[in-house]
Formats: structure tokens, C-alpha cells, sequence
């Protein structure tokens, strides 16, 4: 039995390990805080710099266009990002403002309009062995976009105005995070490409690595900062239960949309996790600047929050179901006769 429960675990040692993450979270924040014992900020910023450096490196020039050239998926995942979830407000905004405080409720508003991810929704759709060109085009177009489209979108929600941001700041940022790795592990891809190839056991689990290190970060931080501490227990519990609702239901449903439209399962894990993540990266500043001093900014974050915590620990899970499937559908080596 103990055996059988051993085996169990080394064979699912990426959900172990996120288990273990949280745990060390509610534990150790201070070890694993943007900023702490091991700057895991500035770590999983490497991290995230070497997966792109490597898929550089692996990605053919040929895989690179067709990602880029994929229109079909880039309508999909702008669509579900700065569409489908903001008609969930002016669907259910109403709902929202009966069930909650006002600031409560804005702060889900706030949620809806917010662009992708970019680092984990590459580092997921690499896990899950998905379209990781498409998921890069994607993941950086969403976040040019929402500096633009966001702020838009809350002053038509909620009136706010004085909105301004820096657009060349924001691409410089992406450039710097993503596609400078990446161009340099292209240029590397002749004199690389066999050594890695070589390696490749190890390769294939940098990503996930990186991604244990960003939720024991995400974790650690959300406890360091007290919102597990600075509000009542029914309003967290209102928060955690209609944003785990949110996700699920937006998830399976972009599974289910996307495969009717006919997308390959790579383009479908692509589709799923850049158009169903929402950036706290990005949506914490964005939100200073838009809502300014406003006492109640703690709240109307504590949507975002909540849904940051629960979008990297289930599309975690899913990035590692989708890549169990991916290699039990992989056809056998084909042995040869002696």
C-alpha cells in the first residue's frame, strides 16, 4: 500500500509539487514572496526567460509562421479575452450588485475586462505540449490590446476617466520578456539544436519547474499581503466560490467552443489557456492608475486575486492532463527486424 501511494506520487510529482507549493505558501511566505529569501520574483522571471530561450531553440522557422499566421485562433482568443468575458458583466452585472458591496462587485467587472497572461498561459500551453508560437502571438497581443481596450471598457462599465498609460512601455516590456529569448534561441537553434535534443528528458520539464516556482511566488505573495486576513469570511468565501465558478465554467466551455470550431488539440490548448487567464501582473498597476486613491481598491482587487490563485493551480492541473493525453496518443516506435 505504502508503496503503491509512493509510486503514485513520483508518477504525479508536478501536482504533488503543487500541493507542496501551497502548503510551503501558508507556511514560509516570506521565503517564497516577490522580494523574499529567494527572490522568486526575479527567479521565475529568469525562468520564464530561459523557456522562451529554449523554444527558440526548438521551434522551426516553418512552426513559427504557421503560429503567427493562424488567424483562426487569434480571433478565438481575443474574442473569448475582450468579448465573451465582459458580456458576462453586461449579463450578469446586475446579479453581481444584488449579491455583493458595490465595491465587491466593480472589482469582478474589473476581472471581466482585464487582458491575458502572458508568461503562464506560454509556460501552461508548453506544459501541455500545445501551440506555443500561437500562444506567444497571442499572449503578447492580448496585453498590448488591454492597455488600450481595458481602460476603455471600465469607462463604459463604470464611468471612470483620466485613464492614461504607456503603450511603448508595455511592448518594450513584452519584447524584453518574450521575443528577445526567443529571437536569440532562434539565432542559437543551428549550433543548439543537438544538445538539446540530447537532454531532452530534462528539456521537457523546465517549464513545469517554473511553474511550481510561480505558484509557490503567487501563493507566498497573496499571503504576505493579507487577503486571506483583511476581510470577513463570507466575503472571501463569496469571492472564492463565484470566481472558481467563473473559471470552470468559462474553461470547459472554451474547450467545448473549440473544438466544435474544428481547432487540432494544439490549437486548442493554445485557445483555452490565452483566452481564459486574467493578468494580476499587469491588472494591479493598471487598476492604480485607473481607480487612482479609491479606499476601496483592496476590494474591488480581491476578484482578480482570488481568480490569479485558482487560474494557475487548475489550468496547472489541466496543462498536465492534456500532456498525459498528448503522449498516450503519440504512436509507438516502430521496431525493426534484426
Amino acid at each position: 500500500m505504502v508503496k503503491k501511494v509512493i509510486n503514485y506520487f513520483k508518477k504525479e510529482w508536478f501536482l504533488s509539487g503543487m500541493l507542496v507549493a501551497v502548503a510551503l505558501a501558508a507556511l514560509m511566505p516570506s521565503v517564497g514572496q516577490s522580494g523574499g529569501l529567494l527572490h522568486l520574483d526575479q527567479v521565475t522571471a529568469v525562468g520564464i526567460a530561459i523557456i522562451f530561450f529554449l523554444h527558440g531553440i526548438g521551434l522551426s522557422p516553418q512552426a513559427i509562421k504557421a503560429g503567427i499566421t493562424n488567424w483562426k485562433l487569434h480571433i478565438f482568443v481575443q474574442s473569448a479575452t475582450f468579448v465573451a468575458y465582459p458580456l458576462l458583466w453586461l449579463i450578469f452585472g446586475n446579479v453581481f450588485h444584488a449579491m455583493m458591496p458595490a465595491a465587491l462587485a466593480f472589482g469582478f467587472c474589473y476581472l471581466f475586462v482585464l487582458p491575458s497572461t502572458i508568461s503562464s498561459s506560454v509556460a501552461m500551453t508548453s506544459a501541455a505540449k500545445g501551440n506555443v508560437p500561437g500562444a506567444i502571438f497571442n499572449a503578447s497581443l492580448s496585453s498590448v490590446l488591454g492597455v488600450l481596450i481595458t481602460p476603455l471598457l471600465i469607462q463604459w462599465f463604470m464611468g471612470m476617466d483620466g485613464v492614461e498609460m504607456d503603450i511603448l512601455d508595455t511592448v518594450i516590456s513584452i519584447s524584453s520578456m518574450l521575443l528577445l529569448p526567443m529571437i536569440v534561441g532562434q539565432l542559437l537553434r543551428p549550433v543548439l539544436l543537438k544538445l538539446l535534443e540530447k537532454r531532452k528528458s530534462i528539456i521537457n520539464k523546465i517549464d513545469k519547474w517554473v511553474i511550481l516556482l510561480i505558484v509557490f511566488n503567487a501563493f507566498s505573495d497573496s499571503v504576505k499581503d493579507g487577503i486571506w486576513m483583511d476581510f470577513a469570511i463570507s466575503t472571501l468565501a463569496m469571492t472564492l466560490f463565484a470566481t472558481t465558478v467563473i473559471l470552470l465554467v468559462v474553461v470547459h466551455s472554451m474547450q467545448w467552443i473549440a473544438r466544435k470550431a474544428g481547432f487540432n488539440r494544439e490549437d486548442e490548448i493554445a485557445a483555452v489557456f490565452c483566452g481564459t487567464k486574467k493578468t494580476l501582473a499587469a491588472g494591479v498597476p493598471m487598476a492604480k492608475v485607473i481607480f487612482g486613491a479609491n479606499p476601496m481598491l483592496g476590494m474591488m482587487l480581491l476578484p482578480i486575486m482570488f481568480y490569479h490563485q485558482i487560474q494557475i493551480f487548475y489550468c496547472a492541473i489541466l496543462a498536465n492532463r492534456y500532456a498525459k493525453e498528448s503522449e498516450h496518443e503519440e504512436p509507438a516506435p516502430v521496431k525493426q527486424a534484426a
